[in-house]
């Protein structure tokens, strides 16, 4: 997973953002809001050399900005393979792809810095103050260890 922390740490370098919407137009990779099914929270599709990003409108804006990090890591860790939809489930996925996804969401959005400066905090307060699931504060915390 030491792979997956430098490629989110070296996209951070290179484009001064941690926000994967910006970091996804800059790469020329096509994201789109679309109105899924409660059950879906997004999903990457990659059609003849070009990306696309879909994700829920319904949800709300950090938890897309959550959904896009995933997404972001696909296309970037798996960028040929179309993922599956990003089911309101994935958090929990055992399958390899979406812990990669997962974890490089974590290390993209949550910087070292942000957690070393918080030791004394609970994996779910600073959950609660990244406006992320605790599941990917855990992965961030894992990947420092």
């Amino acid at each position: 997973m030491c792979r997956i922390k430098s490629i989110a740490d070296d996209l951070f370098n290179k484009y001064k953002t941690r926000n994967p919407f910006e970091i996804a137009r800059l790469m020329n990779i096509n994201v789109t809001l679309w109105s899924f099914h409660d059950e879906i929270n997004g999903l990457y599709k990659y059609e003849r050399r070009n990306r696309f990003i879909y994700i829920n409108n319904n949800l709300s804006e950090e938890f897309q900005l959550l959904v896009c990090a995933h997404e972001l890591g696909h296309a970037i860790l798996h960028s040929r393979h179309n993922t599956p939809f990003m089911r309101k489930n994935t958090l929990l996925s055992v399958s390899r792809i979406e812990i990669e996804a997962n974890t490089f969401a974590a290390e993209l959005l949550i910087s070292d810095d942000f957690i070393t400066n918080n030791k004394h905090l609970t994996t779910q307060q600073l959950a609660s103050l990244h406006n992320v699931p605790e599941e990917i504060v855990m992965l961030k915390c894992k990947g420092l260890l």
